[in-house]
């Protein structure tokens, strides 16, 4: 499975936009989108979704399955 930093990397590059000019269509501030790209933990997952929402997609929740599940 894709990580985050690679799907937005991989995106951004196809659209042939650099970090500077996603940042801006995006409305986000550049470090922002550094930091996604550069894997970095510590992120507002509301700046994610913006970055995210470029690509009509979103980071939600999902219940995993466990074995002690039923």
């Amino acid at each position: 499975m894709k990580g985050l930093s690679e799907f937005v990397k991989e995106r951004r590059k196809s659209a042939n936009l650099t970090q500077v000019e996603f940042a801006d269509i995006a409305g986000v501030a550049l470090t922002v989108v550094r930091k996604i790209e550069q894997g970095k933990t510590n992120l507002n997952l509301d700046k994610v979704n913006q970055v995210l929402s470029m690509f009509g997609h979103t980071l939600m929740p999902i219940r995993e399955k466990r074995i002690d599940d039923n």
